[in-house]
């Protein structure tokens, strides 16, 4: 498969990923926005939330203060945020139309459908009440994109290279997410960030549609060690970090067989892979929850270095 191809397909079902990882960024931030606060709380959860998206730099490029308003146009429409629902499904059909033959006709007229109705969205329509249902219309349209793709595609080197680009892309935004919130998960966090709402461990795991099944597996009311370890060693849950990289691992794999070798991309996940199955909460605590992460997203990033030197394509969006 010619590089450009296998970039194409890779940075499709990343954007497709990440337009519905920001929709639920702004769905948490908008729901905890909606409680009563003290002082500026109001403006740190969207803080926060700018901060998982990874786009608050650009975001005070275009904007002085942080403001509800402005973050989910920023978020959801603004252009200049590459990041953005809007930019990440323009990226992710521009992407589909070069591999136009590569794709089955059920994911481009997913993709292509999805675009067409965004476009007439005006983000000036988008009122408080309004936005609940958008949101849900953007999961609910990534959500029937991939379906299609899982359900139509054939197993060949570019499912494969699409899988590489969902599942990068899910991990990452969960680490995220963790991160930027990790003084909320330390053992000690009430010393360390206060009384902490109980809703608002509900809207870390909302984030990740992990709020209902964080229930079923622990049996017990929200505990901050408890989501750490629910959203990056459970292999059950579909967001964790854990999970992403047993599929990463399948994904690798079933490369390396297409190919009929393996490149250094596979000894790369089977590292980060042998980490997460290995590692255990109380150590990760112990050496510190934020190194983990940090050290977690750094090889996660040179995962896609290494994907593209491995296939000849541009490691850049």
């Amino acid at each position: 498969m010619l590089g450009r191809v296998a970039a194409s397909l890779f940075w499709m079902s990343r954007y497709m990923e990440r337009a519905e990882n920001i929709a639920r960024l702004c769905e948490a931030g908008f729901r905890i926005s909606l409680t009563p606060k003290v002082g500026g709380g109001y403006k740190e959860e969207w803080l926060s939330t700018l901060r998982s998206a990874g786009v608050f730099d650009a975001y005070q490029a275009a904007h002085e203060e942080v403001s509800g308003e402005n973050a989910i146009n920023f978020l959801l429409f603004d252009e200049r945020n590459p990041s953005s629902v809007r930019s990440s499904l323009t990226a992710a059909r521009t992407n589909a139309r070069i591999v136009r033959t590569k794709l089955t006709r059920d994911m481009w007229e997913s993709l292509n459908d999805t675009w067409i109705a965004l476009q007439a969205v005006s983000p000036q329509s988008m009122s408080n009440a309004r936005l609940p249902d958008f949101l849900d219309w953007v999961r609910h349209r990534t959500a029937q994109f991939r379906g299609a793709l899982l359900g139509t595609v054939l197993r060949d080197e570019g499912y494969y290279f699409s899988q590489f680009g969902a599942f990068m892309e899910r991990a990452d935004n969960t680490a995220r997410i963790l991160d930027v919130k990790y003084y909320l998960l330390l053992p000690d966090h009430q010393s360390v960030g206060g009384a902490i709402d109980t809703y608002q461990w509900e809207t870390i795991l909302r984030a990740v549609s992990a709020h209902r099944s964080y229930r079923h597996v622990f049996h017990e009311d929200y505990r901050p060690w408890r989501i750490a370890e629910f959203l990056i060693l459970r292999p059950e849950m579909p967001r964790s970090l854990r999970y992403c990289y047993d599929w990463l691992a399948v994904t690798a794999e079933g490369l390396s067989e297409r190919y009929g070798e393996e490149r250094p991309t596979a000894e790369l996940v089977r590292s980060t892979h042998q980490l997460l199955k290995q590692s255990e909460m109380g150590a990760i605590f112990q050496d510190g929850l934020h190194e983990f992460l940090t050290d977690f997203i750094d090889r996660n990033n040179r995962l896609t270095v290494s994907l593209a030197a491995d296939y000849y394509f541009d490691p850049t969006a």
